[in-house]
């Protein structure tokens, strides 16, 4: 697929957006901006597939990062990339004469389903009615719920709500319909060096992971990174609303910014536990590579039933620790190298089904941090 043809696709969703919002069918504060005044615009690609439409873009002189509509609802599919969009989304819900009351109990009742039953889930309702209403007069015309509604189907834009406050957490910049903005990452990725896909065909697998540690920042600016995925990894591990898994923990997925603070840059595979677990349970299958979301979510295969169980094998953190080995240990201290692989290794063998694997997720996780924080607290990179 190539960019020409990316760009097509994502124009054409732009085109489809504001004959939506001309005709009073969507609404959002990028609405105006996007279809109007034109003083949002897209830049360069960031991906060369129709369904992963990410671009640079400029929103009143800012800078900012435009999605378009990217994935579908979580679906049974898990052997596989997410199907590009067959049909464009309808915006069809919630229906004309429908309460703002009515209106909460439907996002109330998509959460529920999401996230399990939660006592707050009427607190995170009430927080999405005040990002719906993107013009900020006190009130969700339905065009803005509209748009609420498709964006909630998304699990990123989801959790750029929930963890708005959380430093590693982009900010949301604006919607309208189904694209949004959001806040842009200098970097985007955790290391290496962006080369055109075209060129990317062509580089054997271990030789661009052995360029990419050459081009990394140093070792103390590597730690505070480092430290900023461990604590988002506490963000999203029993937050305020539930557990979420981390399902492609790729270095391509992580960025950071000029003050070497990590940004997450695609969080389309951070799912809701209780929406996984709801959906791979009971799924037929012959092996354990049948029970697989994304690329590090994995279950097995019950071979008694050939079912797939709901348990996700591997935590967070330990897929953490598994893509930070080779980042901090390469470059790191002499005096306290053995001691961060030590650590690295019991973070890596982490499993979820393991007794009282709460505590010891976190004793890992503090142990770790503190030993990266002494190293680099009295110098210029922390």
């Amino acid at each position: 697929m190539s960019v020409l043809v990316v760009k097509s696709i994502c124009i054409g969703t732009k085109e489809l957006q504001c004959d939506k919002y001309k005709t009073g069918v969507i609404d959002g504060p990028a609405c105006n901006s996007l279809c109007v005044t034109e003083t949002l615009y897209f830049g360069k690609c960031l991906s060369t597939k129709p369904n992963n439409q990410m671009y640079l873009g400029i929103w009143d002189n800012l800078p900012g990062v435009v999605k378009c509509q990217m994935e579908q609802a979580l679906h049974l599919d898990f052997g596989t990339e997410l199907e590009p969009r067959k049909e464009i989304v309808l915006f069809d819900k919630p229906t004309r004469g429908t309460t703002v009351q009515k209106f909460k109990e439907m996002v109330y009742s998509l959460f529920k389903a999401k996230l399990g039953d939660q006592g707050n889930l009427s607190e995170l309702v009430n927080l999405i009615l005040t990002v719906a209403d993107g013009d900020k007069d006190g009130q969700v015309s339905l065009g803005e719920a509209k748009s609420a509604w498709a964006l909630l189907q998304l699990n990123e834009f989801l959790l750029m709500v929930i963890l708005q406050d959380k430093e590693h957490t982009p900010k949301l910049m604006g919607f309208c319909g189904d694209l949004y903005v959001m806040e842009s990452v200098e970097y985007t990725s955790l290391y290496g060096i962006s080369l055109p896909w075209v060129i990317e065909l062509f580089i054997p697998s271990g030789f661009r992971r052995s360029m990419d540690q050459l081009f990394t920042p140093s070792w103390p600016r590597k730690a505070k990174i480092a430290i900023g995925l461990l604590e988002f990894v506490e963000d999203v591990f029993h937050g305020p609303y539930g557990n979420f898994l981390m399902c492609d923990t790729s270095a391509k997925n992580l960025g950071y910014n000029d003050k070497y603070d990590l940004k997450m840059v695609d969080m389309r595979k951070i799912v809701p536990e209780t929406n996984l677990k709801e959906l791979i349970k009971d799924r037929h299958c012959e092996t354990d590579l049948d029970c697989v979301y994304g690329t590090d979510c994995r279950t097995s295969c019950d071979q008694s039933t050939m079912k797939c169980t709901s348990e996700v094998i591997q935590p967070n953190l330990a897929k953490a620790c598994q893509l930070l080995k080779d980042y901090l240990l390469r470059g790191a201290p002499s005096e306290i190298r053995e001691e961060l692989e030590k650590q690295l290794y019991s973070c890596i063998a982490l499993k979820v089904t393991a007794n009282q694997m709460e505590m010891e997720h976190s004793l890992i996780l503090n142990n770790l941090k503190t030993l990266l924080w002494k190293k680099i607290s009295y110098t210029n990179d922390s």
